[in-house]
């Protein structure tokens, strides 16, 4: 049975005609830049993330720039964040002119280890960005707490995480700002690339908008440097539809997270560890294998989607060789992209589809503890 990795197309079929009304509403209206569709959104989006506040922006990666570009962090300054992440993350940090910081994670959950950031602090540090990675939040409290005693920005990296919760809170509305991405892979997906900023504080709202309009507060007139980061309409009408499924299609996801768990519980695969203070919204199903690529190729020539995020950490991409600072020791970031493996978790897959995936991989881990015969010779 061919399985693929995300069936957007599955997603599609359930909202069609929804998307294309919502779609013809825009073309008829002729609004094209900004208009009623990206404030509502915004609104929308601010509410689910218990912020005041939210700006729609053209990605995650460019809601990530705007962020710290609107902090005043450039050239001399340093931001902490992790190395086992996306590329934009520790991209953004570098196109501001800033220097990327890389500590070590938490190996259970994957996330920045918040007992590693204060050691990594110097008089140059400006910001710490943490990211919720795999849907999942980070261990929030002791990040603040660290912030707050150095008078540091956090910028919450939310991309694969609207929605989650950590202690009932939001992710996005515990920092200083947070950002997401609407790519289409994400559990709130647009038809190509799109972003929001939260925040709470008014200030920076007011900044963070003109940003995104070449830092224009009054057309033609610049109070400082932004850039074109403007969220399109047809992208926020068709997040408009999607957003009302955002709870039952991450529900769906924790539902196929459940069931994996479950199948792998006597196996030597290693399952997500979920902080009880945490609810993971599973933009991932990430697991740990022994003999991860030849897995990965096997599931492949099964027909089954497979990815590995992420096969090599930040501060080892040649990009940044001599552009960035290694704080203390990174092995756990190193052993997960050695041995990391997500597999098919979208909520449009069906129990048939859920059996096959389970059963190749536990097939596999069987496979591979067994004796060679050499072994049994012995």
């Amino acid at each position: 049975m061919k399985v693929p990795l995300l069936d957007l197309k599955a997603q599609y079929a359930t909202i069609k005609n929804d998307v294309l009304t919502a779609i013809a509403e825009v073309l008829d209206s002729q609004v094209c830049i900004g208009g009623p569709k990206v404030a509502e959104l915004e609104q929308k989006v601010a509410e689910i993330s218990d912020c005041k506040f939210a700006v729609g922006v053209t990605s995650g990666t460019d809601a990530l720039l705007a962020s710290l570009m609107a902090l005043n962090i450039g050239p001399g300054d340093e931001v902490i964040t992790t190395s086992f992440t996306f590329f934009a993350t520790a991209g953004s940090i570098a196109r501001t002119g800033a220097l990327p910081v890389f500590v070590d994670i938490d190996p259970r959950t994957y996330n920045l280890d918040p007992s590693k950031i204060e050691a990594a602090i110097t008089g140059r540090t400006k910001a710490i960005i943490p990211v919720h990675l795999y849907g999942q939040m980070c261990d929030m409290d002791p990040i603040m707490e660290v912030a707050a005693k150095h008078n540091l920005y956090v910028i919450e990296d939310a991309a694969q995480a609207i929605s989650a919760t950590y202690k009932g809170r939001k992710a996005g509305g515990i920092g200083t700002v947070g950002c997401f991405s609407f790519f289409p892979s994400k559990n709130l997906g647009g038809a190509g690339d799109g972003g929001m900023i939260v925040t709470s504080d008014p200030a920076l709202h007011e900044r963070l908008v003109a940003m995104r309009s070449h830092g224009s507060q009054r057309k033609y007139y610049h109070k400082f440097v932004g850039g074109n980061f403007r969220l399109d309409p047809l992208q926020a009408a068709i997040l408009l539809v999607k957003l009302p499924h955002l709870g039952d299609w991450s529900e769906a996801r924790r539902r196929n997270a459940a069931y994996y768990t479950r199948a792998f519980a006597s196996s030597g695969v290693q399952t997500p560890w979920i902080n009880p203070d945490c609810v993971s919204i599973f933009n991932q199903y990430t697991i740990r294998v022994s003999n991860r690529d030849s897995l990965v190729q096997a599931l492949k020539q099964e027909g089954i989607g497979a990815e590995i995020y992420y096969p090599l950490p930040m501060h080892e991409q040649e990009c940044f060789a001599g552009k960035c600072r290694v704080a203390g020791s990174l092995r756990e970031s190193e052993t997960a992209s050695h041995s990391v493996l997500s597999l098919p978790v979208y909520p449009e897959l069906t129990q048939d589809q859920l059996d096959c995936v389970a059963d190749f991989v536990l097939r596999f881990a069987a496979s591979q503890e067994r004796p060679s015969p050499s072994e049994v010779l012995q």
